[in-house]
């Protein structure tokens, strides 16, 4: 991780996926070649580069040009500008030459230093120096000077007259301009010649005015820096035509030769090209290729036969030369990007290097570059905020903020503090620089702050955040503030700065700053900027950091300022400006005083020269108007619709583009093609794209307002301020111009007019149509295994959903399985659940929020999994959270679900298919889950005023979140123990936190600081079991109560006022107002003031002579009253009551008969509803002034915890010991909702709007629950059973369930899932130990507590069987139902007796016992059994013991055991094979004909053991169910283990159905699923792909014979052949059934 420091960056270059090659050749002669090129190479080129992840470009600057000469004379300099370009940024080959017979264009050098050109003037004679002094005018404002070529309409205004279109027009307008070329260059060479031979040049500055623009270009090409040993980069090709000039005469050649302007042939330009052609046959330039062709009638003919060998013989070289090139540099420099190679983890590994390296490297230079800049006027500030950092070092702080409007300076002041920083800092010390928003990733928290962490654990070699916590924000947010405590215990050196926080994304809600540390520790130093205005961000800081002095603002410069800055900025330019000029500038910026405003006539004032009359300047008094001069400037010089669209593209465009993206969506703008060949033609009326010169031109114009920057290891252009983005937005974004801007970049990214799709195009001249091929390239969603189309998934959904393509975005995007899926695995869930959250906030579509719902509830387990992530795993999540809606929601949701069945049917690997919905689904009643604790949760306390929730865990961290955007404010750690009471003060803003570690604390929930800490708060030893805070702000008190002690401090200076503790019998019970509360002996209460003057009052509570056991108590602060219930069931009211003229008080109170001992009591928030827990009923009662009034009894299946009520009273929450929510009408009473899911008991509630909060003391996390309606009717879950059940049963179609509730309840509940909800109950006389169901015979066993077996007859409801217990009344252990429904087998805990199932007159019934074995006193208990239908029983103890009874013979066998109780035993369907599973995770696969042992399988990690299990009809495969929560699927014939699923919950109960299973989990949920498996398994296949978790099979050799022949034996198991109904008549009447 080295390469992630600071330093170490300083020689890092940035990496590159691209191969750009420059195409450099003469302008007439190599036309076909450079259209095969960009036909057919360009095509095979590109894709075998997106095969690898990189991004292929070909820059041919002469192609859809008119002539070779520009107007400014720019072409030759910009060509090789982009060479350089190429050179500097292509993995591969960067130029080709292709040269002909024809030297090509030698054009004037547009500009000449002073002095040469004065030597050169000084050899000609007087009166040839005019024509050069008329074309060259000096530029003083150069240092030094030099002559400057002017444009070509400055004397001859007609060039530009591109309307002129007949013969002779034509020749009156260039003819012109070539005879002057010719005059100057002849002047020139002729001056130059004459220099040298008087020593006055050298022959290398002469042969400059005989070069052609072609040698430039090779030159420039072929040069490389010193020291650069890498292979060479070019690739040449030279064709020679030896007979064509003894056939064909010079003018029938001029395309093909060089001609003088008389046309004759140009021998001075042939010997330089048979010089420069043995130049480089001498000394080849990398790759080196000679071709030799001849013309056909004068003409290069692609037809011709020879021509086209030749043509795709070069095409092909090509190719081949550059692939090669490409692969070599890969293998030799491993650039990192999207080209990766290996598996997932490697993908994964090297993406995540890739993008911190690029970014890091990326603010590195743009600081450094910024650094290098003028930097005058802030001396003052700088020095201050340097100062405030040096006295914060050794003390606790906050973040320091610069702000102030844009433009004002703020960046370069932090440059120039990190600079300055750097030089201060020791040898460890680390300055980490962040320009937000200058990048793709810069702009998201997230990214920034996982940057961040990766710097600087590399600089202090830390180890850096696991890739869980990295990719999850709340713990990402945790790791950086604990990774910035860490440096500063170390007592290292850290400078964090942050500039422009107001450019984060507000999708994140990265300008809430919830995440930044607003404490900082010593040593460390925090530095943000913002705007002032536009933006929340600086009202945010404001709020949370709590110090005027850490706020500084960046004020205007002085004019002196101006100039100061002026001088620098042109001297560092090499240039200077007149007086006249300096005063235009210099007026204008004192108006502003703004810098940016400064900057941009700067750089429009460096291209003055001084030549340039003063008059004709005007100049802006702000920087939006001077933008806007600019782009009126940039219209005037290269076409309205270019640079509208130019610009304009790159400010829609999501995330940045690259300059190949912005020329191919500019030749997809009919518009600007519209423009550009207005006055002429493409050259090759089937492909039409733009001149790539064009934008090369209009990018040099705009100079340094454009800026490069790197996504990707692809360089993207940007805009130098954001005030230019929102100049160009105002200008030429409207309306319909913004969509249309969407419209193109999306048919872009679909690929809509790639791969040779023709889109028509209408050109002005004559309203020429062509159906041309644009030549973009294809947008496939992956380009090779492993390499995803980044760009497209990162920008299609964006451009499509402004577009207003809804249609598109729904088939190629929300609605397409193979979409999500690349994106899920590729950019992670966030960025799929980002894409569906524009869509829900631009579009109201259910259909979209409930798609983003179900991916909010995949996102923790594919975070979990940090991208290495199976499709199978995402295909049967998706399938399975939307299969319940697919028939409701059919346009995307049913598309989807079709998507993956399809999916699924196609998987070449084993895999379990989901029939029906078992997880929880989108718009249900779950929110959201929030975690961030290791131990339970054991305190709560929510803000209404704020929407802050708190909560403390047993731990001792505190967690603060905001419940409007769901996302942590605060993580608080100072405790040591358990939190055991929370408090929120003054509207949210500040907490109270009570621990068993004995401290009371304050904290700003702002900032995160504490306030004060409070040692003795509470005892520490024994810790207490429960403790309270008590506020009263308007008397700024605070109190605990704890065990019978009570303390008050002043809230806001921890002040100790008064403690109250127990003594004698007497026990305080609370605060009431600034009132003590004591119970003493006699059931006497005592109200006592603080104050020793103060009036005490006292009254006896009735029934004091049966005892007083307080069990609960509330204090209701608004009505000073009491509440007490007692052990006892009683429920006392204490209340004072005001006498007499001189309001004398006295307590009284009442008292009311509770059903049973309350165990806790609450209240509404106005305290005119109160609530009492009484085991499984909760009470509400109306609270009156001197009594309570019962209105509502709730009952409960189990055991109420807790209980609150709504802000309306309308609606009350009850949270029950068997993790289950509900939700009750108070004014009807109904059942309005009931929640699932909460995996563990609820003990604590809490309600904000429409939203419920639990939390548990056993688990470490808290669950938000959609709140319903109380005028809803009840809203009940299909395929699903109430949680909590301890005995089920179910029918194999999962119609019907049946089952009983924990804790003992005598009843069994029979529910159809289908409807969701109860369909009968049927008493039992006890406890039920077991159930199980009889499918075809339709009879449910009861196995009870007292040794009975009820019988319930489906098909007759109203009738009751049993089965009596032995006299000895022993438990019923296990039952287990025989092969084919036919004999019953009774575990008792001293026997196990067989019985006969029967039916007579269509009436069933049991025989029996007719075999029985007793078992010892000290035999394990029978925990589960199977029954083989050969009369032999196979069971399993609690002790691990497995058993073979032979019922016939009275003999047993004893199998090898297990380590740990039995938990399943399961037979085959055509009994052939057992499976025994045990808690130790350990089951093996038993072949009973004959007895032997196939298969012992042991797994361990995240494995657990075994519940349940099921073989398929088969008998091929077996499933099962573990503790582990998952699903297995094993091989019966070799044991292997084929797939494992994650189900969220323990499967509880399995049976054979179809080609799968059905299950019900320990949630109450029904599983049913599908089985598919090809018949050959690939070798590479690795079932614990998604799964951390190993596993060992340890099998019996077997024979080949063996294995075929009981693979051919088994028949199709199908129980429905079998005639019942002549066993019914064969069947003798029983005896041992009674009919109850």
């Amino acid at each position: 991780m080295e390469e992630f420091g600071d330093k170490s960056t300083d020689e890092v270059k940035h990496s590159s996926n691209v191969v750009r090659v420059f195409i450099s050749s003469t302008f007439t002669d190599m036309t076909s070649e450079r259209n095969i090129l960009l036909d057919k190479a360009y095509p095979d080129l590109q894709a075998f580069c997106q095969s690898l992840g990189l991004v292929f470009e070909f820059v041919d600057m002469r192609w859809g040009l008119w002539d070779s000469v520009a107007v400014d004379h720019m072409t030759t300099e910009l060509c090789l500008q982009e060479i350089k370009a190429c050179k500097r940024v292509s993995i591969g080959p960067s130029f080709i030459a292709l040269l002909g017979n024809r030297y090509g264009h030698r054009p004037v050098p547009r500009v000449l230093q002073g002095d040469q050109f004065e030597v050169l003037l000084s050899k000609l004679p007087a009166q040839q120096v005019g024509l050069l002094h008329q074309w060259f005018r000096k530029d003083c404002n150069a240092v030094p000077s030099v002559y400057v070529l002017q444009p070509i309409t400055t004397l001859l205004p007609q060039y530009s007259d591109h309307r002129c279109e007949s013969g002779t027009l034509q020749e009156d307008r260039v003819d012109p301009w070539l005879r002057t070329e010719a005059q100057l260059l002849d002047l020139l060479r002729t001056a130059a010649v004459q220099a040298e031979k008087d020593g006055d040049i050298t022959p290398e500055e002469k042969h400059l005015f005989f070069k052609s623009a072609m040698e430039l270009e090779i030159e420039e090409g072929l040069q490389t820096p010193d020291g650069d040993g890498s292979e060479p980069t070019t690739i040449a090709f030279v064709r020679e035509m030896h007979q064509m000039q003894k056939k064909l005469g010079p003018k029938r050649l001029a395309q093909y030769v060089d001609l003088t302007a008389d046309g004759l042939l140009d021998n001075e330009a042939q010997g330089l090209l048979s010089d420069l052609k043995s130049r480089l046959n001498a000394d080849p330039p990398g790759v080196f290729n000679m071709h030799r062709v001849e013309l056909t009638k004068g003409a290069m003919e692609p037809g011709h036969k020879e021509h086209a060998q030749y043509l795709l013989g070069l095409c092909g070289q090509l190719v081949s030369q550059i692939k090669d090139g490409v692969s070599k540099r890969i293998g030799a420099s491993s650039p990192v990007g999207t080209r990766v190679v290996g598996g997932e983890e490697t993908i994964k590994a090297q993406r995540e290097r890739s993008w911190l390296l690029e970014e890091l490297v990326h603010h590195k230079a743009l600081g450094n570059g910024r650094s290098l800049g003028v930097f005058c006027g802030r001396e003052s500030l700088l020095g201050k905020v340097c100062l405030a950092l040096w006295e914060n070092t050794h003390a606790r702080h906050s973040p320091l903020v610069l702000h102030g409007p844009p433009g004002v300076g703020k960046t370069a002041l932090l440059c120039k503090l990190a600079q300055e920083m750097r030089g201060l800092l020791d040898p460890r010390g680390e300055v980490v620089l962040r320009f937000l928003g200058t990048s793709t990733k810069s702009s998201d928290v997230d990214h920034v702050l996982q940057s961040v962490c990766f710097q600087i654990c590399a600089a202090y070699s830390l180890p850096p955040p696991a890739p869980l916590t990295a990719h999850t924000h709340d713990d990402l947010v945790r790791f950086f503030h604990g990774l910035l405590a860490k440096v500063s215990d170390s007592g290292d050196t850290l400078v964090v700065i942050l500039d422009s926080l107001d450019q984060l994304s507000s999708v994140g809600h990265g300008q809430e700053i919830h995440w930044l540390p607003k404490d900082i520790p010593p040593n460390v130093n925090l530095v943000v900027s913002t705007r002032d205005t536009g933006s929340p961000v600086l009202s945010n800081l404001r709020r949370t950091i709590e110090v005027p002095g850490n706020f500084f603002e960046v004020e205007p410069l002085s004019c002196d300022q101006g100039q100061e800055i002026t001088d620098a900025y042109m001297k560092a330019a090499r240039r200077c400006l007149t007086p006249e000029h300096s005063d235009v500038v210099l007026r204008s910026f004192q108006l502003s005083g703004n810098p940016l405003h400064l900057k941009l006539m700067l750089e429009t004032a460096r291209r003055w020269t001084s030549y340039t009359p003063a008059a004709d300047l005007a100049l802006s008094s702000n920087a939006q108007e001077v933008m806007s001069q600019l782009l009126q400037a940039l219209e005037e010089r290269h076409g309205k619709q270019l640079v509208a669209a130019a610009l304009g593209y790159i400010v829609s465009a999501r995330g940045s583009l690259s300059e190949a993206e912005l020329r191919d969506v500019l030749s997809l703008d009919d518009n600007v093609l519209s423009e550009v060949y207005q006055h002429w033609l493409p050259p090759n009326l089937s492909l039409v794209r733009l001149p790539p010169l064009l934008w090369a031109r209009l990018r040099h114009d705009l100079g340094d307002l454009l800026v490069e920057g790197q996504a990707d290891g692809i360089r993207v252009l940007d805009f130098h301020h954001r005030l230019l983005a929102e100049t160009v937005r105002e200008r030429y974004l409207k309306s319909e111009q913004w969509a249309e801007r969407h419209r193109v970049l999306a048919e872009y990214y679909l690929g809509s007019w790639s791969q040779g799709k023709i889109k028509p195009l209408v050109l002005p001249p004559g309203m020429t149509k062509l159906d041309a091929d644009r030549k973009v390239p294809p947008q496939p969603l992956w380009f090779a295994k492993g390499v995803a189309n980044l760009k497209k998934l990162q920008k299609l959904p964006y451009h499509l959903l402004h577009a207003g393509l809804w249609e598109e975005l729904c088939q190629e995007v929300i609605g397409c399985t193979d979409w999500l899926y690349c994106k899920t695995l590729t950019c992670g869930v966030a960025s799929v659940i980002e894409d569906l959250s524009l869509c829900v906030n631009l579009r109201d579509c259910p259909e979209v929020q409930l798609l983003r719902d179900t991916f909010l509830l995949l996102k923790p387990t594919l975070d979990f999994l940090d991208g290495q992530m199976d499709p199978s795993l995402f295909y049967t999540e998706v399938l399975n959270r939307l299969h319940s809606l697919a028939q409701a929601y059919p346009s995307v949701i049913g598309r989807l679900c079709s998507q993956c069945h399809d999916w699924l049917s196609g998987c070449p690997d084993p895999v379990l298919v989901p029939m029906c919905t078992f997880l929880p689904s989108p718009g249900g009643a779950l929110k959201t889950t929030l975690a961030g604790f290791q131990k339970g949760v054991t305190a709560l306390d929510v803000c209404p005023e704020r929407g802050i929730l708190i909560a403390g865990s047993e731990d001792g961290k505190v967690i603060a979140w905001d419940l409007n955007i769901l996302e942590v404010i605060q993580t608080i750690v100072g405790h040591t123990a358990k939190v055991l009471s929370l408090r929120m003060t003054d509207s949210g803003t500040h907490c109270l936190s009570l621990a068993a570690d004995g401290t009371l604390r304050r904290w700003s929930l702002l900032s995160g600081r504490q306030l004060y800490c409070i040692q003795g708060a509470v005892p520490v030893y024994p810790p207490p079991s429960t403790a309270i805070i008590h506020v009263s702000e308007e008397r700024a008190l605070v109190f605990t109560h704890s065990e019978g002690q009570v303390n008050v401090w002043h809230c806001h200076t921890a002040e100790p006022l008064f403690q109250v503790q127990d003594v004698n019998l007497s026990v305080v019970l609370g605060v009431l107002n600034g009132m003590i509360i004591s119970l003493s002996d006699g059931g006497l209460v005592t109200f006592s003031h603080m104050s020793k003057e103060a009036e005490t009052v006292q009254t006896s509570l009735e029934n004091w002579s049966r005892g007083l056991t307080p069990t609960a108590t509330l204090t209701l602060q608004k009505h000073s009253q009491l509440f007490i219930a007692s052990e006892e069931g009683f429920l006392y009211q204490v209340y004072s009551v005001t006498l007499g003229r001189q309001s004398h008080c006295t307590l009284q109170h009442t008292t009311t008969q509770l059903p049973a001992c309350a165990t806790f009591l609450s209240a509404s928030d106005d305290e005119r509803i109160l609530l009492a827990g009484c085991e499984r009923l909760l009470l509400l009662f109306h609270r009156e002034l001197n009594s309570v009034q019962s209105f509502l009894d709730l009952h409960h299946d189990d055991t109420v915890l807790c209980a609150c009520v709504s802000g309306d009273n309308r609606v009350v929450v009850s949270g029950s010991e068997h993790h289950t929510i509900r939700v009750w009408s108070i004014t009807t009473g109904n059942l309005l909702d009931t929640f699932l899911g909460m995996g563990a008991p609820v003990t604590m509630l809490a309600l904000y709007k429409d939203t419920v909060v639990s939390a548990s003391s056993s688990a470490s996390y808290l669950k938000l629950w959609k709140l319903p309606s109380p005028d809803d009717p009840q809203q009940s879950s299909r395929g699903c059973i109430p949680a909590g059940y301890s005995q089920a049963a179910f029918t194999k179609d999962s119609h019907m369930v049946y089952f009983v509730r924990s804790g003992g309840q005598k009843e069994v509940i029979a529910w159809n899932c289908h409807k969701g909800c109860p369909t009968d109950t049927m008493p039992v006389s006890s406890e039920v130990c077991c159930m199980e169901l009889a499918q075809h015979k339709r009879l449910l066993f009861c196995g009870l507590k007292t040794g009975t077996v009820l019988i319930y007859p489906l098909a007759f409801p109203q009738e009751t069987l049993c089965i009596p217990p032995p006299e000895t009344l022993p438990m019923v252990r296990c039952v287990a139902i025989g092969c084919h429904e036919k004999r019953l087998a009774v575990a008792y805990e001293d026997s196990v007796c067989l019985f006969e199932i029967i039916v007579r007159d269509n009436f069933p019934g049991v025989n029996g016992p007719f075999k029985r074995f007793p078992l010892s006193l000290l035999h394990s208990p029978v925990s589960s059994m199977a029954l083989l239908p050969d009369y032999r029983l196979l069971y399993g103890t609690n002790c691990g013991e497995v058993t073979l009874y032979d019922f016939k013979t009275a003999s047993s066998a004893s199998l090898e055991g297990h380590g740990s109780r039995v938990t399943c035993v399961t037979l085959s369907n055509w009994s052939t094979h057992a499976l025994v599973g045990s808690e130790d995770a350990v089951q093996r696969l038993w072949g009973l004909n004959p007895l032997v042992l196939d298969h012992t399988m042991e797994y361990k990690g995240f494995f657990e053991g075994v519940l349940c299990a099921a073989f398929s009809e088969s008998d091929r495969y077996v499933f099962t169910g573990s503790q582990d929560r998952t699903v297995k699927v094993w091989d019966v014939a070799s044991g292997s283990l084929l797939f494992v699923q994650y189900v969220y919950s323990p499967v509880m109960k399995m049976l054979t159905y179809r080609n799968g299973f059905v299950a019900i989990s320990q949630l109450g949920y029904i599983i049913r699923e599908a089985f598919r498996c090809p018949v050959q398994v690939s070798p590479e296949y690795n079932p614990l792909r998604n799964v951390k978790g190993q596993f060992r099979v340890t099998s019996r050799e077997k024979s080949v014979d063996s294995a075929q022949t009981a693979a051919t034996e088994v028949p199709e198991f199908n129980p429905t052949q079998f005639n019942f109904m002549s066993l019914m008549l064969k069947t003798k009447p029983s005896h041992t059934c009674q009919l109850l």
